[in-house]
């Protein structure tokens, strides 16, 4: 497999010399500190050399073909995690295969694989690509087949396989219909299909988003998923708006007619950003309802245990080189929270520099005795520090 998929790199690449090819991309070299608590080292690190490789043909005259490679080298704590994704059989899409050497482990991971049709009314796109809804800028309810985590923030979402078609009766209105392959192709239980139908109306100074998708019966339920023997209706609704100060709301429901789960079925987003000294200082803030099976959910596609969290950020750009912006995640439930620092500076033309800093916290780190969701385990400390070159 791992031959194939070179085999296959090969040909692109050779495409590219073939046709007028563009290039484009970016390499991460990192270096990450970790103070452990509990089972974990004390103090561990790691090195990681990351890059995603970019490529677009121009195939005719509307017609455009798109490819995207994750190519990853790691060592230290990395490897550590690696290893550990490899060995999760319940998430087996998870894991990538990697190929150890000496002192790291080496995967490729095909990232993107689609081409696009632009017409005169009609976009369309299909293969291996990435389908967003919604405007929420955090949570992403509506977002629901490439789920978010604000804290793995500079991850680009993996793509989902499928297609989307879009028309256009005004400059100002989107009609598109859109189909996917079930969440884990692996499982031969309890997932479906998806497909659904969006609505997109732009104003001056708001913006509306409707959404219906249907995903068709699995087999029969696995544990943790319900009966889906009437397959599952999800209903989102997404709107913001540009005033002076931004305000955005992104929800979505899943009804499951042979398991009404009421309130538990429900994601939902809403905040707002707010911007002075010209644009330099931005204020962000948006809370999350989460329900138990919600898309959200751990166990459902999403990443989250609780109900309510809060996220919140200050970011001041120093000028067009230098940004700071220090963040937290509050999750109520529980009282566990991670105040996060993030420092860029861009030093060459394409180059930055880039420090991010974690301290995941909750009530045991203040002689209380309940562990938290976003609390210290297996780790008291996270800082990144890396060089990121664009190309």
């Amino acid at each position: 497999m791992k031959r194939v998929c070179w085999i296959f790199l090969l040909l692109v690449f050779s495409a590219g010399g073939l046709f007028a090819a563009e290039w484009s991309g970016v390499l991460d070299s990192t270096v990450n500190y970790t103070a452990g608590t509990g089972e974990a080292d004390t103090h561990s690190f790691g090195l990681e050399q990351f890059a995603n490789v970019r490529l677009r043909i121009r195939a005719r005259e509307m017609a455009n073909f798109y490819a995207a490679f994750n190519l990853i080298a790691v060592s230290g704590n990395y490897l550590e995690t690696a290893i550990m994704l490899e060995d999760v059989n319940e998430l087996p899409l998870l894991s990538t295969p990697f190929v150890y050497g000496q002192n790291y482990a080496a995967a490729l991971e095909l990232e993107r694989l689609y081409f696009t049709i632009a017409g005169e009314y009609i976009d369309t796109e299909a293969g291996l690509l990435r389908m967003n809804f919604g405007y929420g800028q955090i949570w992403g309810s509506s977002d629901f087949l490439n789920p978010r985590n604000p804290l793995t923030h500079n991850a680009r979402p993996r793509g989902v396989l499928g297609f989307n078609s879009s028309f256009y009766p005004s400059d100002t209105l989107r009609l598109l219909v859109f189909a996917a392959g079930p969440n884990n192709p692996l499982e031969t239980e309890g997932r479906g299909f998806m497909s659904g139908l969006v609505m997109d109306q732009h104003w001056d100074k708001a913006s509306l988003q409707l959404l219906y998708a249907y995903e068709t019966p699995g087999d029969k339920g696995n544990g943790i998923l319900p009966d889906k023997s009437l397959g599952i209706h999800n209903f989102g609704l997404s709107l913001k708006f540009d005033l002076e100060l931004g305000f955005v709301a992104d929800v979505l429901y899943s009804l499951n007619p042979k398991n009404l789960n009421g309130i538990d079925s429900l994601s939902a987003g809403i905040g707002f950003d707010y911007s002075f000294l010209g644009g330099d200082f931005v204020v962000m803030a948006e809370y999350l309802y989460n329900g138990f099976s919600s898309v959200t959910a751990l166990g459902h596609g999403g990443n989250w245990q609780n109900n309510h969290y809060l996220y919140e950020s200050l970011l001041y750009r120093f000028n067009d080189f230098i940004t700071l912006s220090l963040a937290g995640i509050f999750c109520f439930d529980d009282g566990s929270f991670q105040p996060i620092a993030n420092f860029t500076y861009e030093f060459l033309q394409g180059f930055t520099l880039n420090l991010n800093a974690r301290v995941p916290l909750d009530q045991t780190n203040f002689g209380g005795s309940k562990a938290g969701e976003l609390g210290p385990l297996p780790a008291k400390f996270i800082l990144n520090a890396g060089i990121r070159m664009r190309f």
